[in-house]
């Protein structure tokens, strides 16, 4: 069953008299579990495409087919409302409120979600413990480490129990041992069902995924 469907999409923004092409006729199907990289250049298109895909943009023109549902051209009162049921964000720059703590970082996505207080410290605390991070709930994002950072971000995306996991370039900002322990996590989620879409420049990074999709200026080669 496929969970992301994209249908010849296009997507072109304009800047002045200057037209720029950033996605041409994309062609994209991501079954239910799959773990695919998308790997491209700077430039190549990979973060519009992520958007798309995030319902953080939309496509100039095309069909984007969202769990069999057409999300295309949403309203964004409705966009928002399905990225908080259906996708999950992990972001290179990892996106955590400084003053924070960890647990109370982890259990924000569910304050939109309408979910009590109590529910939402005890479903954050799993997420922790399921990232190897329990001991560290009440520690604030300055006295975490990056890869640890980016625990607590993967942890904020699974709170939610989302239908896929978007993750840009998820370990841009870490070093190498890092990166590999948080690739550990996203092949954990993967083995546990989970659908992943990642975003990364890397190739090292991107075989961890059993699929990879390459861009190269705008388009699917």
């Amino acid at each position: 069953m496929s969970l992301v469907k994209l249908s010849k999409i296009n997507k072109t923004y304009q800047s002045g008299e200057v037209t720029f092409q950033a996605l041409k006729n994309i062609n994209l199907e991501v079954k239910k579990g799959e773990f695919i990289a998308i790997i491209g250049a700077s430039g190549s298109g990979k973060s519009t495409l992520m958007n798309i895909i995030g319902l953080l943009d939309h496509p100039t023109d095309g069909l984007y087919e969202l769990d069999s549902q057409n999300v295309s051209f949403l309203k964004e009162d409705s966009k928002a409302k399905l990225r908080n049921q259906k996708i999950g964000f992990v972001f290179q720059s990892f996106n955590l409120l400084p003053r924070t703590s960890a647990l109370e970082n982890v259990a924000l996505p569910l304050i939109y979600a309408g979910v009590s207080k109590a529910e939402r410290l005890l479903k954050a605390k799993e997420a922790l413990k399921q990232v190897g991070l329990a001991e560290k709930s009440q520690s604030h994002p300055n006295q975490l480490s990056g890869g640890q950072q980016q625990r607590v971000a993967i942890a904020r995306a699974l709170v939610i129990q989302p239908d896929i996991f978007l993750a840009d370039e998820p370990t841009g900002n870490l070093d190498t041992k890092s990166g590999e322990e948080i690739m550990r996590i996203f092949e954990q989620l993967h083995k546990e069902g989970k659908t992943i879409i990642m975003i990364t420049h890397e190739m090292g990074i991107a075989k961890h995924a059993k699929r990879i999709i390459r861009l190269k200026d705008g388009e699917i080669i």
